[in-house]
This record gives C-alpha cells, sequence and structure tokens, in this order.
C-alpha cells in the first residue's frame, strides 16, 4: 500500500500537465539520454534522487500495478494503460515516442475522470 502522502488525483494531474509540456522530450542537459515516463518527472517519489531512496511500493501508482508486476524493477512501466493491454514498457519496445505519450495521456485522463466521479459519488449523502 502506498506511503506517498501526496493526493494521487494531484499526482496524475500533474503528470498529465508534465506530459501536455512537452516533459519527456531530451533533456538540453543529458540529450543523449533517454526519459522514461513516470521515472524522469515529479509522479516518481524517486525523482531527483540518483538512486532509488524510497522503495516503489510506497509510491501510489502502486497500486495501479496488477499485483503479479509489482516486483518488477519499474512496476509502473506494467500498468495496463488500454484494453490491449498495452504498458509502458511494451510500448517502449515499438519506439514511438508519440504513441507512447499519447496511450500514457489517455490513460490519465481515464484514471483522472474515474477518481473524480468516485469523489464525487463519495460526497453524496
Amino acid at each position: 500500500m502506498a506511503q506517498d502522502d501526496r493526493d494521487v488525483l494531484e499526482v496524475l494531474r500533474a503528470e498529465l500537465d508534465f506530459i501536455d509540456q512537452g516533459g519527456y522530450g531530451r533533456s538540453v542537459r543529458t540529450p543523449w539520454k533517454p526519459t522514461s515516463v513516470f521515472q524522469d518527472s515529479l509522479s516518481c517519489i524517486n525523482f531527483g534522487y540518483p538512486y532509488r531512496a524510497h522503495p516503489c511500493n510506497e509510491c501510489h501508482l502502486l497500486d495501479l500495478v496488477p499485483p503479479e508486476r509489482r516486483a518488477e524493477v519499474v512496476p509502473c512501466h506494467h500498468i495496463p494503460l488500454n484494453e490491449a493491454g498495452e504498458t509502458v514498457e511494451t510500448l517502449e519496445m515499438e519506439d514511438n515516442q508519440q504513441k507512447l505519450e499519447e496511450s500514457v495521456k489517455n490513460w490519465l485522463r481515464t484514471r483522472i475522470r474515474q477518481i473524480e466521479g468516485e469523489r464525487a459519488r463519495a460526497m453524496i449523502p
């Protein structure tokens, strides 16, 4: 279970905004180094650390990873993004950054709407 004290809805909204702003483009400082979805954004509880200071089981995104994939090196790359079961990992293998980002953005929009709907229903007496 996540020990991240951030609001998961805000984390997902920030990730969507990050991608919309071109966040996963090549870095000016390290253009030879590819970026990694989730890991190279503020969504990652280890963002900015040169090594993993926090285990992935403290992250909100782990709750969205199928239980059988939670022990992977990068568990968030195994979140099913669509009905076809594509994940960040499978899409990275296709080497199509635009498709990867569009799939992640669509997944983020869907999850954000779901969470907003759940919270709205919880407010109804």
